[in-house]
């Protein structure tokens, strides 16, 4: 199962980015991804062609499992 944390962010025109990490700590609290969207924030660690992000909106630890059939 591999799970990926998926967070949310308005950026200057309005417009909704979301950043996606792989392999988030288990102990990961919503505290802790609150406070790391605040800090991308803070210091302009991204931007895209709609400015920087000003926001944030939401986080979610997405679950996904893989099921593979080889008919080979």
């Amino acid at each position: 199962m591999e799970k990926v944390l998926r967070m949310e962010f308005e950026n200057e025109f309005g417009s909704k980015t979301s950043i996606s990490i792989a392999d988030p700590k288990a102990s990961l609290t919503e505290t802790q991804i609150k406070a790391a969207m605040n800090t991308i924030i803070e210091k302009g660690v991204f931007e895209n062609k709609n400015g920087p992000l000003i926001s944030a909106l939401s986080a979610k630890i997405v679950e996904t499992t893989e099921v593979a059939y080889d008919f080979a």
